[in-house]
């Protein structure tokens, strides 16, 4: 243990530390550091209260709306231990030098793949039954819809492609060893046992999107993945099959789903596009073969507790001279959204 309690700054938004850190998990920061009633705003270094304690943190716990972590911050805190970081990603947030200083990061993105992760598991399901298409035409016709004549639908042994063995990816691939699917998953950075040992099989990018019933799309937004699923990858899915995508909406072509989509061979279920949001006279919002959600799948609501909890139990850890168990290194910056 420290001799005293770090000097801890929560740094994010006022919504957010409401939704974030709950009464319990407050009574836990007290109990391992002491917490600065002051509150960063558009930027740490602008804020005459803050740069005036920033000298002596030792910990920032940041979240939705942080400012950024710059050079310039990390400067006028030679103290600082670590960063928690009680959202998804710190790419955008924290300045790479904090690596090189050894300042400790760690995420709570693992906490928040787990909604995304249940969000595509219950796509899966559903859109196997095709329920979103069969709905609108029992919405729009007013009777049963046919669907002894829709084929193929129904998830036993149907095939899932899973592109990109991401964190999520890897959390949907294991709760599909509760169901009856072939999985498939396609990623350059897995190998064919990990894919074995995640109870799916290694497969290429062509291969997973010719062979699957559904395709759910796990892909971190990257320079080499922006566009990836492109016409020509669209055009190799089955008649009737289906797109789903929690990932982000730039690793599709919109272009090419949009045409695909309008066709009406493919059924899509859509958490995030691009644009997002969809302009209100996007066809994407009035097809029957297409189910569009306003990017809910990450945590809200209730889910944002476990990102809190997170993020102290981290604290609780550093203050005990523990190993942080969600630390990013930095050459995972590379490979991460």
């Amino acid at each position: 243990m420290t001799a005293s309690p770090p000097l801890v700054l929560l740094a994010m938004s006022d919504s957010t530390l409401a939704q974030v850190i709950t009464p319990d998990l407050r009574a836990r920061l007290d109990a391992v550091g002491k917490v600065l009633d002051v509150r960063p705003a558009a930027s740490f270094l602008d804020e005459p209260d803050v740069a005036a304690v920033l000298g002596d943190v030792e910990v920032l716990v940041t979240g939705w709306g942080c400012p950024p972590i710059t050079r310039d911050v990390l400067d006028a805190a030679p103290k600082l231990r670590a960063i928690l970081h009680a959202a998804g990603s710190v790419k955008h947030i924290v300045d790479p030098s904090a690596f090189e200083r050894g300042i400790q990061v760690s995420s709570a993105v693992a906490a928040n793949a787990v909604p995304v992760a249940e969000y595509a598991v219950a796509a899966i399901i559903m859109g196997g039954k095709r329920a979103f298409r069969l709905a609108a035409e029992y919405r729009t016709n007013r009777k049963k819809p046919d669907s002894h004549g829709y084929a193929p639908i129904g998830n036993h042994r149907s095939t899932v492609g899973l592109l990109g063995a991401s964190r999520i990816g890897r959390l949907v691939a294991e709760r599909l060893k509760a169901f009856d699917f072939d999985v498939l998953i396609s990623d350059p950075y897995l190998s064919a046992d990990d894919a074995a040992a995640m109870g799916a099989r290694l497969c290429d990018n062509d291969t997973l999107f010719a062979s699957s019933d559904i395709v759910s799309i796990h892909a971190p937004l990257l320079p080499e993945t922006t566009g990836l699923v492109d016409a020509r990858l669209l055009g190799l899915m089955p008649d009737r099959s289906v797109l789903i995508n929690t990932a982000r909406g730039k690793v599709i072509d919109a272009a090419a789903l949009e045409a695909e989509c309008r066709s009406g061979r493919i059924d899509a279920i859509l958490d995030v596009t691009d644009p997002e949001p969809l302009p209100a006279d996007s066809p994407l919002l009035d097809l029957p073969n297409v189910f569009v959600t306003p990017h809910l799948a990450g945590a809200l609501g209730n889910e944002v507790n476990r990102l809190g909890d997170v993020a102290v139990s981290e604290l609780e850890r550093l203050v005990a001279g523990e190993p942080l168990q969600h630390a990013i290194a930095a050459h995972e910056l590379e490979r991460i959204a």
